[in-house]
């Protein structure tokens, strides 16, 4: 592709996509079709360089409408972003959802990831490409995100609007149908078809799923909602950090940082203005739980979130959505509309004087903006390569500015810390890890979902919940960046000190049973190759060793003995220069799960 502001013109279509989101241009300079004139000087080039964050949006828009992104079309959008076309054309080649090359109009994405694969997505992939012709595109995907119903494909349709279908669990069939015709696909389950328990008493965060029409203002407010958001204006902004700190509350996207001292440390710093952001960009393999929570309860969201803001001063807030989760971002964005509507959100939120507002952006496949910093690169219409610490987000965060980073489990648990107070929430779970804990149990399960149970529940009590199946060979803990435990380890407590002692990690809450008939060394393979895609390319010892990672695995399938020993030894020095020298922890944790597989489970023995 050329990288300058070169001849080609954007289609009418083009144009049209980047006019919907941006507004028509005002000048030649922005691409009007007016005289050369008002080309001699830039005007407004202060306010286009300001809106630089809707590079992303706008890439998604071309995207949505054409289904790939032309020289014209990123070229019209640079004149209006005032964004010079090399930086946008690395953002747009960042991410695996968009594409500078022509395909067709259609994309069928079928899941290749680690549940799906253990379900059989070789056979699909080689049916579903055996069965569409030239008018569809198939792309081998990472985890979509729909674990529980593997093996899973996502239909898109590019045009206005865009089309979405979900083919899961998928049978060539279904996925050819998504494909072809997917306005004629039955419509997917309710969300409280991924909750086992739905019903049962003692649930605190998954309660309201399949309880409440997720559509529904007031139905979501005739089961308890928006009580904790006025507890909070009772209790001011100070009150609510010290309840949220008093609960032990710690973050529930694999870190485990007290959240009570992330929210303080924000709330307390002069500059301003403050952010919020919920990082819903759930990429982990194996990970699913906010998708489940924003389908089914996606007003609780929008509570908690508005909650948080209050305690740290923050006015905007941004939700980093996934963008394999069309439903989700529908009804998120339904909530977040019929919430402003009411007056839960706006310039006065429940007549406290008050304002916050909240802003979904949609992820575009890249499993590195689930690192909060590159998370921030994304929205700011860089690419998503995460950033050096210090400074930290809560001093340097979104735009500069002081920032919290937070995901949506860990938020959804502000509620009850509110309404039931912090004692008796710190009384669920143990002493050092408070709470129930969501946990997304797939693979060789009977009834694989969310699973809430309070934290210090053994890993055999939650998967005798789940109806773990015979011949149980391994369980992945913590998803791709997690470890692997043996048969004879199930019971682990699931804490976070707990996971820790064993020599594994929690993570987000994934936990993946495999039984006898699915190859380990398939597994280990997979995880490599995701990965070495993953991987931003920032720095060596990740964009080098998560390369050098799967070829040692490749030649290790091929070989035994000496050879084989000798490549083991390589992982392992590999392995640990990544742990050591990465940037952030995706090169940190990309050999977690190949090396727990040969230490525990021996692998290639």
């Amino acid at each position: 592709m050329d990288l300058h502001f070169g001849d080609s013109k954007p289609t009418d279509d083009e144009r049209a996509a980047v006019d919907a989101l941006l507004g028509p241009p005002e000048s030649s300079w922005e691409g009007a079709d007016r005289s050369d004139a008002d080309l001699r000087w830039a005007r407004g080039g202060r306010e286009a360089r300001d809106r630089r964050d809707l590079l992303l949006p706008g890439l998604h828009a071309i995207n949505d409408r054409i289904g790939w992104i032309g020289e014209g079309a990123l070229g019209y959008l640079c004149r209006r972003l005032t964004v010079p076309p090399a930086e946008a054309y690395g953002v747009a080649t960042f991410y695996a959802m968009f594409s500078v090359k022509p395909r067709p109009a259609t994309v069928l994405h079928v899941c290749t990831d680690l549940a799906c694969t253990a379900a059989g997505a070789a056979a699909l992939c080689a049916g579903v490409e055996a069965g569409l012709g030239p008018g569809v595109h198939v792309e081998r995907s990472p985890c979509l995100g729909l674990c529980e119903r593997a093996p899973a494909a996502l239909a898109i349709r590019a045009g206005d609007p865009v089309r979405t279908a979900v083919a899961a669990p998928a049978t060539v069939r279904a996925a050819v149908l998504a494909a072809t015709a997917p306005d004629s696909v039955p419509q997917e389950p309710p969300a409280v078809a991924a909750v086992p328990q739905a019903g049962q008493e003692g649930l605190t965060l998954l309660r309201r799923v399949g309880v409440v029409d997720p559509a529904s203002l007031d139905d979501y407010r005739a089961n308890g909602g928006y009580t904790a958001l006025r507890q909070a204006f009772a209790l001011g902004p100070a009150g609510v950090v010290r309840e949220v700190t008093d609960s032990g509350l710690v973050g529930r996207g694999g870190a485990a940082f007290p959240t009570g001292r992330k929210w303080q440390a924000t709330a307390s710093q002069p500059d301003r203005p403050h952010y919020l952001v919920c990082n819903a960009d759930e990429s982990e393999p194996g990970t699913f739980k906010d998708r489940v929570l924003m389908e089914g309860d996606p007003y609780s969201l929008v509570e908690a979130m508005t909650i948080a803001a209050y305690a740290i001063g923050a006015h905007r807030g941004f939700v980093y959505l996934r963008g394999e989760y069309p439903r989700a971002t529908r009804r998120l964005q339904h909530a977040i509309d019929q919430a402003r509507t009411r007056g839960f959100l706006g310039d006065d939120v429940l007549g406290q004087g008050f304002a916050f507002d909240i802003e979904i952006r949609r992820g575009a496949g890249a499993y590195i903006c689930g690192e909060e910093t590159a998370l921030f690169n994304s929205i700011e219409g860089y690419r998503g390569e995460p950033r050096s610490k210090p400074p930290f987000p809560v001093e340097k965060g979104l735009f500069g500015k002081p920032t919290v980073e937070n995901n949506v489990e860990t938020l959804v648990n502000v509620l009850p810390i509110l309404t039931m107070g912090a004692p008796a929430y710190a009384a669920i779970g143990t002493a050092r890890s408070t709470g129930p804990k969501l946990f997304c149990v797939s693979g060789s399960v009977a009834r694989p979902g969310i699973y809430e149970l309070p934290f210090g529940a053994t890993l055999g009590e939650l998967l005798e919940l789940a109806g773990v199946r015979e011949n149980l060979r391994a369980v992945l803990l913590g998803g791709a960046a997690g470890g692997f435990v043996r048969p004879d380890e199930l019971g682990i407590p699931l804490t976070f000190e707990g996971t820790r002692e064993a020599g594994t990690t929690l993570g987000s809450g994934v936990v993946m049973a495999f039984d006898d008939t699915v190859p380990l060394p398939r597994l280990l393979l997979r995880i490599a190759r995701f990965f070495r895609d993953e991987s931003c390319g920032q720095c060596v010892p990740c964009r080098v060793g998560t390369v050098r990672q799967e070829e040692a695995l490749h030649r290790i399938v091929a070989r035994t003995g000496a050879e084989a020993a000798a490549d083991i030894g390589l992982l392992r020095e590999v392995g640990r220069a990544m742990r050591d020298a990465s940037i952030c922890g995706l090169g940190q944790t990309a050999w977690n799960a190949v090396e727990s597989a040969i230490d525990r489970l021996g692998a290639y023995e």
